[in-house]
């Protein structure tokens, strides 16, 4: 079985990747497990550009099929911050503790009805010719006033969907994987990989 690397060491993402993708004729690895060592800067502008840059240069470094995703969260009350920023809001190597406490900081004055946002998340599957194909998903919400939850990473203990009466961290897998950004997308990228995975002449599930 061909090997699918996930451009990514974050356990709770490649955990999250393993089950979304489950089924799928291609073995998931991360760059820590083919020993890959390998920072990519995120210049990009935008998810999409950010999601690019990091899977072809997993894929041109390990010469494998790569997958790689750049999400974030925007707030509407904060003009769609943080953005592809989310991940170093604030600050380089900051824990997702304190990014949601530097979140909730700039939105303590703001009352619950303008608390909107969405997590947005873009999938970049790249093959070691320079070949990328991209797909996205989204979800809306409102940022909580406190976390909740023991589930998930990131934000996900502030992202609050009021028609589930949940955060993000308190939705069991299952239903987080329907309802988030990233399983949306991956719903695409599933479609994407099968379809490459005739030309690796795999028999389809």
């Amino acid at each position: 079985m061909p090997k699918l690397l996930v451009a990514t060491n974050n356990k709770g993402k490649l955990n999250e990747y393993r089950s979304l993708l489950e089924g799928i004729p291609f073995e998931l690895v991360s760059p820590a497990e083919e020993r890959i060592c390998l920072e990519v800067k995120e210049s990009g502008k935008t998810f999409e550009a950010n999601a690019t840059l990091k899977a072809k240069a997993f894929a041109t470094v390990s010469g494998l099929l790569t997958l790689a995703d750049d999400s974030g969260l925007e707030v509407d009350a904060l003009g769609g911050e943080p953005g592809v920023m989310s991940a170093r809001y604030a600050g380089e190597g900051a824990s997702d503790e304190q990014r949601i406490n530097y979140l909730l900081s700039k939105l303590k004055d703001v009352p619950r009805e303008k608390r909107t946002a969405r997590f947005r998340c873009v999938i970049a599957i790249a093959a070691p010719d320079g070949k990328v194909r991209l797909c996205s998903g989204e979800c809306r919400g409102v940022i909580a006033f406190e976390p909740r939850g023991e589930h998930g990473f990131g934000y996900d203990p502030v992202f609050y969907f009021p028609e589930l009466g949940k955060t993000m961290a308190e939705l069991p897998m299952d239903i987080k994987n329907r309802v988030s950004h990233r399983g949306k997308a991956a719903l695409e990228a599933r479609k994407i990989l099968l379809e490459m995975a005739s030309t690796y002449d795999i028999p389809l599930p």
